[in-house]
């Protein structure tokens, strides 16, 4: 479900995922952004199409080709330039990167390549009939704030606010000794759901409020504290405790 200006999602261990979306005037500002790139590599093709033309090494045929071939890195520049960035950069394009924006999906989940290609594809509609007036209606319009490519991609723009010192799962250091999981833990390790919940939180922790990130490990952390039997005094970092959990599952897993 979603509110004004965030979107809410209840797992299935009955915790909440929040995320800021994004309004119109920082996806603004992220097209804008990505325009200026786009328009630096059409000034470079038309640099070099100016410099074929004016040495005359074109014929009339190979001028239709030139022609065609430059329609075609147009369109490919155009929308396979959104489409390229966002299902290799995990949603986001430079432009959202500079401004902290990121696509998910409606459950919360990275976008792939297919909802990649097809919210951008519909970036056709999104534009018509002019400087994107169908998205702009879209957007005000709709409660997640979805243009027409979002929709039909079951996808989202959420605000990223990274936090200082915040370091990846992928690069967790041991945790300290009164953080680590109990006995109980190393018996009964999480089950594929509960890694699944807890990567999803890792995933879009940084995108989270301080305050609503720090709610959200306490949830996540006494839920699995209590069923693996882990005394709170054992797990006194909410975050340190979840990263040792997905850590030694993780593990325990590669020697399975």
């Amino acid at each position: 479900m979603s509110s004004v200006d965030k979107l809410t999602i209840e797992t299935p261990e009955q915790t909440s995922l929040e995320f800021p979306l994004a309004g119109i005037g920082s996806r603004f500002l992220a097209i804008a952004l990505d325009t200026l790139l786009q328009f630096a590599v059409y000034t470079v093709l038309g640099l070099i199409a100016l410099l074929f033309s004016t040495a005359g090494s074109f014929s009339l045929l190979s001028k239709q080709w030139a022609i065609a071939i430059l329609a075609f890195i147009w369109f490919t520049v155009q929308f396979g330039y959104y489409a390229t960035f966002e299902a290799l950069w995990n949603g986001q394009t430079p432009g959202k990167r500079w401004t902290h924006l990121r696509v998910i999906q409606d459950s919360g989940r990275p976008i792939t390549a297919y909802d990649a290609i097809l919210r951008n594809v519909l970036r056709i509609v999104d534009a018509l009939p002019s400087l994107y007036a169908v998205g702009i209606v879209t957007i005000l319009i709709s409660r997640e704030k979805k243009r027409v490519g979002d929709y039909a991609a079951g996808t989202v723009v959420i605000h990223e606010k990274p936090l200082q010192g915040v370091e990846s799962i992928w690069s967790v250091r041991a945790a300290p000794a009164a953080a680590q999981p109990g006995p109980a833990v190393a018996t009964a390790p999480l089950t594929v759901d509960e890694l699944q919940l807890v990567e999803t939180f890792f995933e879009r922790r940084a995108s989270l409020e301080p305050e609503v990130r720090r709610s959200m490990a306490r949830q996540i952390a006494q839920r699995l504290g209590d069923r693996l039997s882990v005394a709170a005094e054992m797990r006194p970092d909410a975050e340190i405790f979840l990263e040792a959990l997905a850590e030694q599952r993780r593990s325990s897993a590669r020697f399975h």
